[in-house]
């Protein structure tokens, strides 16, 4: 059966289709379903002979127990390190003779298995892949030594001040909230993992009802039916895992959460606080507005942070995406001497945006490139298919991705400064700073007015 053999199915079930015709793209990324609950996605294209892959499950992260941070990404990881009749070394051997890789990312509401393999040994490879998923032996050996190594991993990432930042930040603003945990864990959680925990995570966790798969490529429908029943049924039934979530709080006041680390000649600064769903009716004017505040080359945040000032190589502003409220963030790297200026100038920045709003000329603009640019979102099958999954895998309206354009085209200046105004606040932040507090705190103590609290922070905290 071809893809547009499929059409027969359609009429039968008008939800099997993502259709993209508001994007202007004439492919369509089909929806059927597989054994136990599972549900499939294929997005057909003779352009390349290779063949790219998705497995997900529904539950990610978030679904550790307290002081099991990691969990889920050790389990994962675990699954490439042997199989029954195979070690890890033998495992990495057999995917390079196919032509093919894959690895598994864990995100705080996903577990995902991503691949690529030519097409000519797609069914080998998805032999193999049924292998790893249904037959691990987690090998009590190697789980001690992927211990240490996550653990190595962890400390390394100590010297990367980018990632201090957004780790500190996400605690900071989402504090008791399920977000503030990292899908990495932390040292001490991760050194307590035992093989028994890492079992029963497997078998609650990857079981058929909670899978998403998706094909992108040279694959046609009929096959990804039949091979995604092949991965499928490499696990057992099961519920689905249960993933509860509230809406995060906001941040009461401005509050200034240093990490000090010595020796700093560059800071990180991160300022946010809450910022927009999928789902709320003034969603993608908040998009816009945003990217018009620090979302291009050229925003606001740019221009005056950077080609001005010169304080900082980049800025920017950006909204995170969850099945939850999730962050609004702004962010800029300069030298230590410029932080505090630098800081002071955000919230000024920040205050006009909420107050004001954008202008005709602005929104005219952002527009222009947001419909212009977003032919690069589509431009290829896996491309096409990461967004089916993201609306499927984060329970996003049926056309969030499909309907962009119209959404974009259809953002008003009253929207878009309507939406600023609701959804963000000037008033009730995060400030995170990465820096050296003996040198740089009292400066940027002083540049934030109406500061409710601020605390300092080791760079080295578990």
């Amino acid at each position: 059966m071809t893809i547009a053999d499929s059409t027969n199915d359609v009429a039968k079930d008008p939800g099997k289709k993502v259709k993209r015709a508001a994007t202007g793209h004439g492919a369509t990324s089909t929806r059927f379903a597989l054994p136990g609950g599972a549900v499939g996605f294929v997005e057909s294209s003779t352009v390349l002979p290779l063949v790219s892959l998705s497995l997900s499950l529904r539950s990610g992260a978030l679904a550790d127990a307290d002081g099991k941070d990691g969990l889920s990404r050790i389990t994962a990881r675990m699954m490439r390190r042997g199989s029954k009749g195979m070690t890890s070394p033998e495992i990495e051997s057999a995917a390079d003779r196919l032509g093919g890789e894959f690895g598994f990312d864990v995100g705080p509401s996903t577990i995902s298995l991503h691949g690529q393999v030519i097409r000519r040994n797609l069914q080998p490879f998805i032999e193999l892949l049924a292998r790893i998923l249904g037959t691990p032996t987690f090998d009590g050996e190697e789980l001690a030594r992927l211990k240490r190594e996550t653990v190595a991993e962890l400390l390394e990432t100590r010297d990367n001040d980018r990632a201090l930042a957004g780790l500190a930040f996400r605690r900071a603003l989402f504090a008791d909230h399920p977000y503030a945990r990292t899908a990495a864990g932390r040292p001490a959680s991760v050194e307590t993992i035992t093989r028994d925990e890492v079992v029963a995570t497997y078998t609650k966790r990857f079981v058929q009802s909670d899978m998403v798969l998706g094909f992108a490529g040279a694959i046609t429908e009929e096959e990804a039916r039949t091979l995604g029943s092949v991965l499928v049924r490499a696990v057992p039934e099961g519920p689905q895992v249960p993933t509860v979530l509230t809406d995060p709080k906001s941040p009461v006041g401005r509050h200034l959460y240093f990490v000090d680390k010595p020796e700093r000649t560059q800071t990180q600064i991160l300022i946010g606080g809450l910022g927009t769903h999928p789902r709320d009716p003034d969603h993608h004017p908040l998009v816009a507005a945003t990217a018009v505040f620090g979302g291009t080359f050229t925003s606001r945040m740019m221009r005056e942070i950077r080609s001005k000032r010169g304080w900082s190589y980049g800025t920017s502003a950006r909204l995170s995406i969850e099945r939850k409220r999730h962050a609004f963030t702004m962010g800029a790297f300069p030298a230590a001497a410029d932080c505090a200026p630098c800081v002071a100038l955000e919230l000024k920045l920040l205050e006009d945006f909420t107050k004001d709003g954008i202008t005709p000329r602005e929104l005219a603009f952002i527009k222009n490139y947001l419909i212009r640019s977003h032919a690069f979102e589509i431009d290829t099958a896996p491309k096409r298919l990461g967004q089916a999954l993201e609306v499927e895998l984060l329970d996003l309206p049926a056309d969030y991705h499909t309907g962009y354009l119209d959404h974009v085209r259809a953002v008003t200046l009253e929207s878009a400064n309507a939406a600023v105004q609701s959804r963000l606040s000037a008033d009730n932040l995060v400030v995170v700073v990465v820096g050296t507090a003996s040198e740089i705190l009292e400066p940027v103590l002083k540049a934030i007015p109406n500061l409710v609290d601020h605390s300092v922070q080791p760079f080295d905290r578990d």
